[in-house]
């Protein structure tokens, strides 16, 4: 049986820690900064890991 391709969108997003965690970048950044105080945009900076069911979905994507 062949190889899995890793999935190409997701090598760009998601990125493996030492610890085996994934991390990603947080949603609403994007768009109407105007709305947003500075508390919350700083706040959407820092980076977050998966948890639970979505970590394992995203593994299975990404290359070893």
């Amino acid at each position: 049986m062949p190889k899995m391709k890793s999935h190409s969108g997701s090598k760009k997003r998601f990125k493996k820690m030492g610890s085996g965690k994934i991390k990603r970048a947080k949603a609403f950044r994007r768009h109407h900064a105007w709305a947003k105080n500075g508390k919350k945009i700083r706040q959407l900076r820092s980076g977050e890991h998966f948890q639970g069911t979505n970590e394992k979905r995203v593994q299975k994507l990404l290359p070893n």
